[in-house]
């Protein structure tokens, strides 16, 4: 299993309007192609401009397949282009996690 923890920060008082773009444009794509994710929230402490959200591969393979897919789409490709002109976020840090061997992950409710 492979995860693929991503953590974007925002322009001070724009993550709200982030997060709206976001909602109406990309989380229906991203999902189409990527699935649920496991987590998607904002830091309650911290970088409170600050946004993360969690998503599970099998391997590596599988996920440069699924996201190849997500740019071959036309509405995510329309969510990012409008992004980049609104300038909301100012920062991308993408994590690739590993399970330990020991790790068992709890039952999802």
């Amino acid at each position: 299993m492979l995860y693929d923890l991503r953590t974007y920060r925002c322009r001070p008082g724009t993550i709200g309007k982030q997060l709206d773009l976001y909602s109406e444009l990309g989380f229906d794509a991203q999902r189409r192609h990527l699935g649920d994710p496991l987590f998607y929230g904002t830091v309650e402490t911290g970088d409170v401009n600050a946004y993360v959200h969690l998503w599970q591969y099998r391997d590596a393979a599988d996920r440069q397949t699924r996201r190849a897919a997500l740019y071959n789409d036309p509405d995510w490709l329309e969510y990012r282009t409008r992004g980049a002109e609104l300038g909301y976020q100012t920062e991308q840090r993408n994590t690739l996690l590993r399970p330990t061997t020991f790790w068992n992950p709890p039952h999802q409710h």
